[in-house]
């Protein structure tokens, strides 16, 4: 049955479309953040002090921040569009966020975190998966994957992410003050 040519070429063809359709599937269109950010802003650090007293120590550094970090005048998503539309813009900058702004550093947006930061694999269906620079083929990972995409593509130089809010709640249960924090 193989032996007849009219049966090689449709096998031919159906293997050659089996090809593009499963390329064109896994193929992703690399956007030039990666899909790291849901939102670009910039939160500037205040003015250098004068001489002789010594620069702000995050001078030149930039980061983002998960969607999970409160900005004044911004809404907090928590990665999904129905969370920020029934909910108002924030009324201060969460205080990790103004101390790093504080100390020099900008923020220069907030980044995709997979639906209410609720999975391993960082995929959001609302926002687009951020794209893993070194492997784009693979998923990010983690529920922070925006901000890990935004380091690992060399977009910021750090970002906070869901692990830092875990961090922060188990000291803050732990009795740690954060008097240099």
């Amino acid at each position: 049955m193989a032996s007849n040519p009219s049966n090689l070429w449709v096998l031919l063809g159906l293997g050659l479309a089996g090809i593009f359709l499963f390329t064109k599937k896994f193929k992703k269109v690399l956007r030039e953040d990666f899909g790291a950010f849901i939102l670009k802003l910039q939160l500037l650090p205040p003015p250098q002090p004068a001489p002789p007293k010594a620069p702000h120590p995050l001078t030149g550094l930039t980061f983002a921040v998960s969607d999970l970090f409160e900005i004044e005048g911004y809404v907090t998503g928590f990665g999904h569009p129905d969370w920020a539309k029934t909910h108002e813009a924030a009324s201060q900058t969460s205080a990790v966020v103004s101390t790093l702004v504080e100390g020099g550093a900008t923020c220069v947006g907030k980044t995709v975190v997979d639906e209410l930061a609720y999975s391993i694999t960082g995929e959001n269906k609302h926002y687009g998966t951020p794209t893993n620079p070194v492997e784009p083929a693979r998923v990010p990972g983690g529920s922070s994957s925006g901000a890990a995409v935004a380091v690992a593509a060399n977009l910021v130089d750090f970002s906070l992410g869901e692990l830092l809010i875990i961090f922060l709640a188990t000291l803050v249960i732990s009795g740690v003050e954060f008097r240099n924090f």
